[in-house]
């Protein structure tokens, strides 16, 4: 079996985790639920990046986008707000998963529309730092 080489991109405040809001984002880091995913999934390489500005995930997009098989992306608030991240993803041959923590669809209304999402082959939402290994599973399903 092929090593998977997956990059998962991190938005505004995720680094925060743990620490913020754990009502609604739980109470582990990433960098703990990503020691996590790593070891499940022993045939998968994960990179991790997680910037608080835009412009530096959309570098971290085009930087990876033409090698890695797949972008998992959790763009926080962005996603409501950037057609600079939508564009990015349609410009890169990577597949992109759109992912969020919580349900954004039970959330504030404004957290309802997403830029991104057009752009991304599918968004997984609502079930907590889970979700990453939702998209994990999607991207490993489309590669067999």
């Amino acid at each position: 079996m092929k090593i998977m080489k997956i990059q998962i991109i991190n938005g505004p405040n995720i680094n925060l985790l743990g620490k913020r809001e754990p009502s609604i984002y739980g109470s582990q880091s990433f960098e703990d639920y990503l020691e996590e995913l790593k070891a499940r999934y022993p045939n998968v390489t994960f990179e991790y990046y997680q910037s608080n500005v835009e412009g530096e995930m959309i570098n971290k997009i085009h930087e990876v986008g033409f090698d890695f098989d797949g972008i998992i992306l959790n763009a926080g608030a962005y996603t409501h707000t950037s057609i600079a991240l939508q564009d990015a993803i349609r410009a890169v041959k990577s597949p992109v998963i759109e992912v969020h923590i919580s349900n954004v669809h039970k959330r504030e209304e404004f957290r309802h529309k997403s830029m991104i999402s057009c752009a991304c082959v599918g968004v997984i939402c609502g079930f907590g730092l889970d979700s990453y290994r939702l998209a994990v599973e999607a991207m490993l399903s489309k590669q067999e």
